[in-house]
């Protein structure tokens, strides 16, 4: 039970939380903290180093009022800020300033913000040894100045001094200043609100308030006060926040790129100051581009596509600048990685010294304030769905929207994916409704809303399944017209053309397969038990599409013992496939680990409550375990072994016995193949002889059971392989697109074929010279068919566009406005359907039953959501309904449990902490839904449901839940 004490040092630290969150610094304070478990401490610097310190702090604080408190535990936190550095911050707890003093404080920051600009221009070296000298800065922040002084010069340094000024004990701005003239800053002295004369010997004039200091150059017009910088860093990490720009391990500079390599064009001489220098074929595919035209570059993989891009992207913005005209241009991607590589590598490094460059993911603070960074920077590099969101928000008449008409030029990047319902293509249908509306608009002869130029980059269009030249042509045809492209250019590279040599490596049946014939004899029981004929061999794909089927029509028509003997052998097929893939040890501990978690559903945490087995569950659970020794025993007998591992070893020692320097990418199919090929890699002392250095990189999606990467994680081991620390990388098709790494010399397809457009990315990685690409078969998996099928459909796409490109223009525009025409009809019927199938009116009739057992859990009126991502059921009638267990899954700490159904232990979501209060989030996946009394067959996504939920009302919840603490507080009175 909570001491008064603790219940008053709770709400003292809440009262204090905003000014904590801006003067903390995470990785120090931690190091001082001892009452906050190692995980979560873990948890809580990887919030810091990936959303910077404002986050982590946020996510510190909630850890250190978390209850049960442990003795003396606000005591030791204050001793922690005291001795990690943040003195500022234990002062404001133990004494909190006048409410005149902070704001004095928060004018001063501002003012700082205003005069950043003249700022950074300090002799650094000389000023930070003052203010060491004065107390305003300790031995960490020195050391961390220092060094950004001496390896990224003086900008930088002043850059991180300033950001630790401002966290400073009280009067740490009229000592800041004193500092500014004592090392000969007069200027900037006067600046800051210094006396012009204070220089003279005896002056004695008392300087300005700081209230007039700021009042003053806001006035003369320096900056609109709504636009202070982002923060000092040259790359922002977080918070749009001065108090963000505190440094962490993540928080240094990118890299310094290499020299241009063969295929990219290169600089003159130095980025920073020179031009761009473009090869013959570049210069061919960007003409007309530069004329205003909007084009698709079809260019190989490492060939300079994105170089051209920042080419024409400079012309652009260089031309509307000579003419007077703004100019704005946003580069976008469709996956995280490339944001930070655009960026570093190709748009920052070139334009930044003439243009502001910025970029924004998904994963970044930044983009809560997008709106700003639109207005206050020339170039943006964000992930395609952040814009897409800020067009929709300016389309339903909200303040912080984006227009297209507000930027002149936009980059696709991987723009083949601008077709179907991708979120490029929702951009695009938005450009082509307007582009649309302004032909009628000039028949009035009405003023027409401008539109950006465009301008696509992709190393093959694909044919989209097309069988025929006819369909491929139609394809290509039909992404033109997405873009609104007026031709697709591509170039002959000549001397620059680079092809992998390519070899597909065959493998041989097991001459023997008994842990197969196992799971196999275990799968027909099951088939018998629940009376089922399967249509398609076991282990197969064509096997799981069958059973995936019955068991959806099995939780439709609420038969348990079909639905859950089907979820059982997707399991077993899951194990065939795993054994035919990797070690047969990995795939029986992924079978092992499925049963044990089926255990442990059927058991409370607290033994309280007791959730029966059904006599199908018991028959599944002891068939299983008949077997279990059986297939232990098997798993662990190397005889026994599938070609495809010993044809892979054979490979990759073959690559790093034979090369001076080795290093490639494995592709595989599964999270959970790519993390057991890493893992037998590492334990397999031969590849340890040649210097095989492996890990693993896959997607940050939740929809697999196998725990995700999270961005930071991804970044890490991307950028070890940049540098060599990791020579083998084993992927998903996450690292296909896009990844640039100039030293990969070969790349391996693991049993992994997908369609032409996956194979080119594929071939693409392997950008060093003399590079391989060698394709290996695994059982059942049909990619020796699949590949031949795509060299065929690389053959026809490359005819098809030579096709395209002989078109006379005025054909190829009728064409181009046929299909663009067809778009926009198909998005106005798309639209409509959407209409009829609204069920926002009648949300209580939409109703959810646990997928396991049908026991009705709520309805849609119950449903609340939050960040217009996660479905909440906070009702008091819901939490009786389900029990929280811990998830091994997601050890993240806003997401540790997940709520599971307390009847049948059917899992329904994951309890979530959001601003401090628990929430559950519900997954569809695992409820049966109905409608006006009719089962949805499938609704697998929230997406699929077409119901706009009402947003969680966090005030009305958090007092609801104060009010329980308050009633529980006079209770133990």
């Amino acid at each position: 039970m909570a001491s008064d004490n603790d219940v008053k040092y709770e709400r003292l630290i809440e009262y204090c939380r905003p000014r904590l969150r801006e003067l903390i610094v995470v990785e120090r304070v931690l190091d001082h903290i001892h009452f906050i478990e190692t995980v979560q401490k873990d948890q809580i610097r990887q919030k810091a180093r990936t959303d910077g310190d404002c986050a982590g702090a946020e996510l510190l604080i909630s850890a250190v009022i978390k209850k049960p408190h442990a003795p003396g535990w606000f005591t030791a936190f204050v001793d922690a800020l005291t001795h990690g550095g943040c003195e500022s911050a234990a002062e404001y707890i133990v004494k909190p300033p006048d409410p005149e003093v902070e704001a004095e404080n928060d004018y001063c920051v501002k003012l700082i913000q205003l005069l950043y600009p003249s700022l950074v221009d300090m002799k650094t070296k000389e000023v930070c040894l003052q203010c060491f000298s004065r107390g305003l800065l300790n031995p960490g922040d020195k050391e961390i100045i220092d060094a950004a002084t001496t390896t990224r010069g003086n900008g930088s340094g002043a850059r991180e001094l300033l950001s630790y000024i401002v966290r400073g004990r009280q009067g740490w701005f009229s000592e800041f200043r004193e500092i500014l003239r004592d090392t000969e800053h007069q200027h900037l002295y006067e600046l800051t609100g210094g006396s012009p004369d204070s220089d003279k010997k005896g002056s004695e004039e008392k300087p300005p308030s700081v209230k007039d200091e700021i009042e003053a150059p806001a006035a003369a017009g320096c900056h609109d006060s709504r636009e202070f910088l982002i923060n000092f860093r040259e790359d922002p990490l977080g918070e749009a926040d001065l108090y963000e720009g505190a440094p962490n391990e993540s928080s240094q500079l990118p890299d310094s790129v290499k020299p241009s390599q063969p295929g990219l064009g290169a600089a003159a001489g130095d980025p920073e100051k020179d031009d761009i220098v473009l090869r013959d074929y570049q210069k061919d595919v960007a003409k007309p581009a530069l004329e205003g035209e909007n084009i698709i570059i079809c260019l190989p993989t490492g060939s300079g596509k994105t170089r051209v891009a920042v080419y024409i992207t400079k012309k652009h913005l260089d031309l509307r600048r000579a003419e007077g005209r703004s100019g704005k241009a946003v580069v976008l991607v469709n996956k995280v990685p490339l944001v930070e590589q655009h960026f570093s590598a190709e748009f920052g490094r070139f334009l930044k010294h003439a243009y502001k460059v910025e970029r924004v993911s998904g994963d970044c603070q930044l983009k809560i304030s997008f709106t700003e960074i639109v207005k206050k920077n020339d170039v943006i590099i964000c992930t395609a769905q952040i814009l897409e969101n800020y067009l929709e928000r300016s389309n339903k008449g909200e303040d912080e929207g984006v227009k297209l008409s507000d930027l002149t030029l936009i980059v696709i990047d991987e723009c083949h994916h601008t077709q179907k319902g991708g979120v490029y293509n929702h951009i695009m249908m938005r450009y082509l409704t307007q582009k649309h509306k302004n032909k009628r608009l000039k028949k009035e002869q009405k003023e027409p809303m401008p539109l950006p130029q465009i301008l696509g980059l992709t190393a093959s269009p694909g044919v989209g399944g097309a069988t025929k030249m006819e369909k491929a042509e139609d394809h290509i045809l039909r992404i033109c017209a997405n873009l609104d492209a007026s031709r697709i250019m591509t170039g002959d590279l000549g001397e620059y053309q680079r092809e992998a040599r390519k070899t597909i490596t065959l493998v041989e049946d097991r001459k023997e397969d008994p842990f197969g014939d196992v799971i196999k004899c275990i799968m027909k029981s099951i088939h018998t038990h629940a009376d089922l004929s399967p249509t398609s061999d076991l282990g197969s794909q064509n096997y799981e599409q069958w059973v995936v089927q019955k068991e959806r029509i099995a939780a439709t028509e609420e038969d348990l013992k079909v639905r859950v003997c089907c979820e059982h052998l997707r399991q077993y097929n899951e194990g065939l496939d795993l054994s035919n893939t990797i070690r047969m040890q990995d795939a029986f501990s992924f079978l092992n680990k499925y049963h044990e978690e089926e255990i442990k559903k059927k058991a409370t945490p607290d033994g309280e409550h007791v959730i029966k087995f059904t006599d199908t569950e018991r028959f599944l659970c002891d068939l299983f375990k008949e077997n279990k020794e059986k297939l232990q025993n098997l798993a662990v007998k190397p005889e026994y072994e599938n070609d495809s591992l010993t044809k892979l070893r054979t490979k990759i020692l073959h690559e790093f016995s034979s090369r001076e320097e080795a290093r490639g990418i494995i592709f595989t199919k599964t999270r959970r193949s790519a993390i057991a090929l890493s893992q037998w890699i590492q334990e397999n002392p031969k590849f340890a002889d040649v210097g095989v250095k492996a890990s693993y990189v896959i997607g940050g999606g939740d929809q697999s059971v196998v725990k995700p990467m999270t961005t930071a994680e991804s970044r890490d081991v991307l950028n070890k392989f940049r540098k060599g620390e990791v020579n083998v990388l084993i992927a998903t098709t996450v690292a296909e697109e896009g990844l640039d790494i100039a030293a990969c010399n070969f790349v391996i397809r693991y049993g992994l074929v997908t369609n032409e457009i996956a194979m080119i990315q594929a071939l693409g990685r392997g950008r060093a010279e003399d590079s391989s690409y060698t394709l290996v078969e695994v059982k059942n998996s049909g990619v020796v068919e699949k590949e031949w099928v795509n060299e065929y459909r690389i053959t026809m796409m490359d005819k098809a566009i030579i096709k395209i490109r002989a078109l006379d223009q005025a054909d190829y525009d009728k064409r181009i406005s046929e299909f663009q025409i067809q778009a926009i009809m198909e998005e106005k019927v798309r639209m409509t359907k959407k209409k009829r199938k609204n069920m926002q009116q009648k949300k209580g009739d939409v109703k959810f039953s646990c997928r396991s057992c049908s026991k009705e859990a709520c309805t849609g009126d119950d449903i609340q959501i939050i960040e217009d991502m996660h479905r909440v059921n906070v009702t008091p009638e819901f939490s009786q309904l389900f029990i929280q267990r811990e998830n091994p899954s997601l050890q993240d700490c806003e997401t540790k449990y997940y709520i599971a159904c307390k009847d049948c232990g059917q899992r329904w979501g994951s309890m979530m902490l959001y601003r401090g209060i628990d929430c559950p989030s519900l997954h569809v996946k695992n409820f049966v839904v109905t409608f006006d009394g009719k089962k949805i067959n499938k609704c697998t996504k929230w997406s699929e449901l077409p119901i706009k939920f009402p947003v969680f009302d966090y005030t009305e919840h958090a007092s609801r839940v104060a009010d329980g603490f308050d009633d529980e507080d006079e209770d133990t009175e």
